[in-house]
This record gives structure tokens, sequence and C-alpha cells, in this order.
């Protein structure tokens, strides 16, 4: 007969086949605190932000570096040789001649003087020009009655050269600063028109009808739907319009001013200074750069949807 001992004593056997293959605990996963990884990653974002935009501007600045290097190893070699193959450079100042010119001419207020006298001239005509332009455009492309009777008018006008209308412009305005402004304005307001008009007449008529159909005044069809729509038409104008207005301010500074890029540019020439000439010309195109330059980044900032790099179909 069993004891209550032996009903109490367990087998460890038995014990080890009901209770089954011991199972070790998996040590716990460190928590990281939520406002450390938030710290980390918003100072990883503007990293691989500036990481993403060298990525896709450096191969620009190659390829630009490289256009321009060969550009000057050209007019190096030209100049040295005296090349003469029905284009002379027999006369043609060097590029080491230019940048001893520059370095003199950088410790001269006058020159600094010609630069801001050209740049406020460029920007109250092209200003001027946007907002004349750009308000005729969206009147002209929105309604028949303002394009049949204003139109033929800038048709008419349009084909005339703007270094046509300096004799005209002296007789008309009261000083010459005015009248190279009135140039100047002349040169961008025709391309900055008809980009307007052409947006305009782009804009799809669905987007018309549903917003007259919402109650929508004239005021704000032109304001909120015309106008967006019509942005990239018009940034192209205004791009035009910048290069057509440098074209017509250096020429009217040429005929008829006394300060300005356009003037120390035919001064040297006057006056023999070949490398004085390619300073103001490299001067005029860096210049008109940075004005289109500036163009571009407005446009898009008014237009994030254009800016992506391969818009257009560009890879």
């Amino acid at each position: 007969m069993r004891t209550a001992t032996s009903l109490n004593r367990v087998d460890p056997q038995a014990a080890e086949v009901a209770q089954g293959p011991s199972l070790a605990l998996a040590p716990k996963p460190e928590v990281t605190p939520s406002g450390v990884s938030s710290a980390a990653q918003q100072a990883e974002t503007p990293l691989r932000r500036v990481a993403a935009w060298l990525r896709s501007a450096l191969p620009k600045l190659l390829m630009t570096m490289l256009s321009l290097g060969l550009f000057v190893a050209f007019w190096y070699f030209a100049t040295k040789y005296k090349l003469d193959f029905y284009i002379r450079f027999t006369n043609i100042p060097s590029p080491g001649e230019v940048w001893d010119n520059a370095a003199r001419l950088a410790q001269s207020d006058k020159f600094y003087n010609n630069m801001y006298v050209s740049l406020r001239r460029i920007l109250l005509g092209f200003s001027i020009a946007t907002v004349l332009g750009v308000a005729l455009g969206l009147l002209i492309g929105q309604y028949r009655g303002a394009r049949a009777l204003l139109f033929p008018l800038f048709e008419t006008l349009r084909p005339v050269p703007a270094i046509a209308w300096v004799p005209m412009a002296i007789m008309l305005w009261p000083t010459n600063e005015t009248s190279i402004v009135f140039i100047t304005f002349l040169g961008s307001f025709f391309p900055i028109l008809l980009n307007t008009i052409h947006g305009v007449n782009s804009v799809d008529p669905v987007l018309l009808r549903a917003a007259r159909c919402l109650g929508t005044s004239e005021y704000g069809l032109l304001r909120q739907v015309v106008l967006p729509a019509s942005l990239p038409h018009i940034f192209t104008g205004l791009a035009i319009g910048m290069g057509v207005a440098w074209v017509s301010l250096i020429a009217a500074e040429m005929i008829s001013g006394q300060f300005g890029i356009g003037y120390f540019t035919w001064e040297a020439y006057s006056l023999i200074e070949y490398a004085d000439i390619a300073i103001g010309m490299i001067v005029i195109g860096v210049l008109g750069l940075l004005c289109s330059g500036a163009i571009r980044i407005l446009g898009n900032m008014l237009m994030p949807w254009m800016a992506g790099p391969t818009h257009g179909g560009q890879k």
C-alpha cells in the first residue's frame, strides 16, 4: 500500500515531459524615446536635401564650367596666334588683357555708377512693361471688344524696332533719361503682351464655364482662373522681354546716353580701348543672366508644378 509520502513524490522525468521543453525568454528590445528619434529625423532632412541638391546641381555646374573653359581656351589661342580665317582676331584683346583692365576698373567708382544706371533703367522700363503688358494682355485675350479695339494698333507698332524709336523718343520726352527708359519699355512690352494674350487664349474653356456656374465675378474670374492658368506663358514672355529690353537699352545708351554700360562700351570703342569693349560685353551678359535668373526663380516660386527636373520631357 502506498503511503502519503509516496503519493506526493513526483517523478522528475514525468515532470519534464509534462512541462515540455524549457524556453528562454528573449531580451526586450530597447525602446528609443520618441523625442530623440524625431530630432534625429529632423536633423537628417536638411542633410538629405543638400545631398539631393548637390547630386542634381553638380553635373550642371561641371558642364557649365566645361563650356566656359572651352570658350576661353579658344579665345586665348585665337588671339595668341592672331588667327585670320575670314574672322579676324588681330585686334581682339586676349583674356589676360581683359583681366588686367577688369582689375583696374574694379577700383573705379565711375564704372560701378554706369552699372547702377543701366540696372535702374532696365528695372524701371521692364516693370512698367510688365504691368501694362500683362493687364492689357488679359483684357485683349479675354474680351472680344478689347481685342478688336487695341490689337490692330499694337500689331502695327510691334514690327517697328526699338532702335528706330530713338529719334522720336528724344523729341517726345523732355530728358534723355526718360527717352532711354521709354525705349527699354518698348523692347520688353510687346513680347510680354503677345505671350499673355496667347496664355489667355490657351485657358481651358471648361474652367471658365465652371467658374461662371459657381457665380464668380468677372474680376474674380480674371484673378483666380485666367491669370493663374496663363502664368506659364506670361513668364515665357517675361524672359523673352528681359532679353529684348537689354538689347534696346544698350542701343539707346550707345546713341543718346551719357551714362550706362552701353555708353561705356561705345566710349571704349571711340577711345580704341578694345579690352574695355570686351569688359562691357561681359558685364552686359552677366547682368542679363542675373535678371533672367531672377525671373526663373520667381516663376518657380509662383508655379511650383513647373519646377520639376523632368518637366517638359527633359531627362
